[in-house]
């Protein structure tokens, strides 16, 4: 049990979601989220049974259903129509972006940014969670256990560290308080966007190194549309604009692409 890293995503990413209803009090209407997580599993089985018939569809779901999940933690909608077209599109997304049978749009991701483009009543909350510590330590701590199954922690605190320190320096030398960028710093949006979202192995760069860099540019573009262009959505657009590279850097530098599969197989060997 729970030999896929992906199986305490999904626990964890559901735990968020309920946590959020229940002590934030969101006020998602149930069909939203009902939505989004049958139009994700349903593209999901039909594209892979399209495109990747030999597959397993269990394990194929298990994917569909993490995005659906955090599609829902993430993104808000008025109808069900656009939450259904968002699904619909980040699911399309890993069959579509495709080369050499690794997607490079994060899913939920490609699904916010199209859902914001293509629809009038779709938008993203960054300050949902508010800024309790308790949130914090929950989202590291769980975000911390899924990191060390996939062995993906270098993104994280890379995107983290990086981040952490432009907004330091900002502060510092505009002279603010500190409450100021502990606030920012303590997002919860932006903790379930470092540990759940830029960290998909199956969307980022293969080797270390280049996963340094790619986190790097990716907090400095956030930094700059957030604090220059004041745009609530920095850190999905920078995601969004920077995630082409990973093609040119897995080409750059060579390393293994990581197998879902495969790494379940070596966990259950130790």
């Amino acid at each position: 049990m729970f030999s896929d890293a992906r199986d305490y995503q999904i626990v964890f990413l559901g735990t968020f979601l309920g946590l959020g209803i229940i002590t934030r009090d969101w006020s998602i209407r149930p069909e939203l989220v009902v939505s989004l997580i049958v139009s994700c599993c349903l593209t999901q089985l039909v594209l892979t049974k399209f495109f990747k018939p030999n597959e397993d569809a269990v394990h194929a779901l298990k994917s569909a259903l993490i995005t659906s999940l955090g599609l829902a933690l993430l993104l808000r909608a008025d109808r069900v129509s656009t939450m259904v077209l968002a699904g619909m599109l980040a699911i399309s997304s890993k069959f579509i972006f495709t080369i050499a049978k690794k997607h490079w749009f994060n899913p939920a991701n490609f699904g916010i940014i199209t859902a914001l483009i293509l629809t009038p009543d779709a938008w993203v909350s960054p300050g949902q969670w508010g800024d309790d510590w308790w949130y914090l330590l929950l989202f590291v701590g769980l975000g911390g256990i899924v990191l060390n199954r996939v062995g993906r922690w270098d993104t994280s605190v890379a995107f983290l560290g990086s981040y952490a320190l432009l907004e330091i320096a900002r502060n510092i030398w505009l002279g603010w308080t500190w409450d100021v960028c502990i606030h920012k710093l303590t997002s919860g949006s932006l903790l379930l966007f470092a540990l759940f979202m830029i960290t998909d192995p199956r969307s980022i760069p293969n080797a270390r190194s280049t996963r340094i860099v790619w986190s790097i540019a990716i907090a400095g573009l956030t930094f700059i549309l957030r604090n220059y262009f004041y745009i609530n959505e920095a850190m999905f657009i920078a995601l969004f604009v920077i995630s082409p590279l990973t093609i040119l850097l897995d080409r750059t530098w060579l390393a293994p692409q990581f197998s879902w599969q495969s790494n379940e197989l070596e966990i259950s060997k130790t």
